[in-house]
């Protein structure tokens, strides 16, 4: 069974910076493609980034480009997402997820972390 664990959300003020960790369990990590997703109170879950098993390519949604950067470093089975230049507007609980390829979809996304919540103020 495999378990990914997001960490690293908290409350920060607008312009600031957080960095999201995940940690997956397992000997497979290299294997798969991960991406972080976001869901806001009374909003759909929405695609953030995503980044390929070797960490060649990457994925970004228009609203973040240029601010966030997903990296992964498959020595220690994790995947990050470095958030800079932070906005109100990205308040919500971030989860990360496993995917057999690159894609922005949730729909090919078969596991799950439990989320970290993300707070910016104003």
């Amino acid at each position: 069974q495999v378990q990914l664990v997001a960490s690293g959300g908290g409350l920060v003020q607008a312009g600031g910076s957080l960095r999201l960790s995940c940690a997956a369990s397992g000997r497979t990590f290299s294997s798969y493609a991960m991406g972080w997703f976001r869901q806001a109170p009374g909003k759909e879950r929405e695609f953030v980034a995503a980044i390929n098993w070797s960490g060649g390519s990457t994925s970004y949604a228009d609203s973040v480009k240029g601010r966030f950067t997903i990296s992964r470093d498959n020595a220690k089975n994790t995947v990050y997402l470095q958030m800079n230049s932070l906005k109100p507007e990205d308040t919500a609980v971030y989860y990360c997820a496993r995917a057999g390829r690159l894609a922005t979809s949730p729909e090919w996304y078969n596991y799950w972390g439990q989320g970290t919540q993300v707070t910016v103020s104003s």
